[in-house]
């Protein structure tokens, strides 16, 4: 009987103490998580250099992957930069902000600073658009709404700076994201049918007599 009542006790205390070992492993990892340690401060700056880069929304799972951490580790650590550039907990305010977009995060001109960002593209780069921009800026004007992709692959070039160099102007503008690859697209804004006199797109030129073949149209020719 008394050997019986050992072992019992014997049992019970060996479940008290891997009680207290799991319980400590998971605050020591709960701690880890909620401590932004150096390791997670690194992977803040490896989220910030690919949303410097980046064009299009990026989402959780792309990035965890690119980066080879779990997404939960980046999910929060999105969640500590969105609070840093918004001014929570004391920190400055910043000129950008990152936004969450169709499931996807990228980096934005604060709505605050629109006019002094457009102000000074336009102050600063008043010479005529070239060649590229006319040619991305025709494309986006009759296949509107058009993805940068699409541009891409009608011109058979890379458009990321000329795009960024027509959104700088005020030319073309975001008009929608697709909702499941969050591409965005790209449609022409009021400051183009002004410049070029029109009241609306209906007043563009027809494309099909500047063709080789005018009996073409202008998506025979895209497709």
């Amino acid at each position: 009987m008394t050997t019986e009542l050992t072992s019992e006790r014997d049992a019970e205390l060996a479940d008290a103490e891997l009680t207290e070992t799991e319980l400590a492993d998971a605050e020591l990892a709960d701690a880890e998580l909620q401590a932004p340690d150096a390791r997670l401060f690194d992977l803040e700056r490896a989220l910030e250099a690919i949303f410097m880069v980046a064009d299009e929304p990026q989402g959780l799972v792309a990035l965890a992957t690119a980066l080879g951490r779990p997404v939960a580790a980046v999910r929060q650590t999105i969640e500590r930069l969105v609070d840093d550039y918004d001014g929570v907990n004391g920190t400055v305010r910043r000129g950008f902000e990152l936004r969450e977009v169709a499931g996807g995060w990228r980096l934005y001109v604060r709505g605050d600073y629109d006019q002094i960002v457009r102000d000074f593209v336009l102050t600063e780069n008043p010479t005529r658009l070239s060649q590229a921009a006319l040619e991305t800026l025709s494309v986006i004007a009759y296949k509107q709404p058009i993805t940068r992709s699409a541009i891409a692959s009608i011109r058979a070039v890379n458009v990321d700076s000329v795009v960024r160099t027509l959104l700088g102007r005020g030319l073309i503008t975001e008009v929608s994201t697709d909702g499941e690859t969050g591409a965005i697209y790209y449609g022409t804004t009021d400051l183009l049918l002004t410049q070029l006199g029109l009241n609306s797109l209906d007043e563009l030129p027809k494309i099909s007599p500047l063709l080789a073949d005018g009996a073409e149209g202008f998506d025979d020719q895209f497709h």
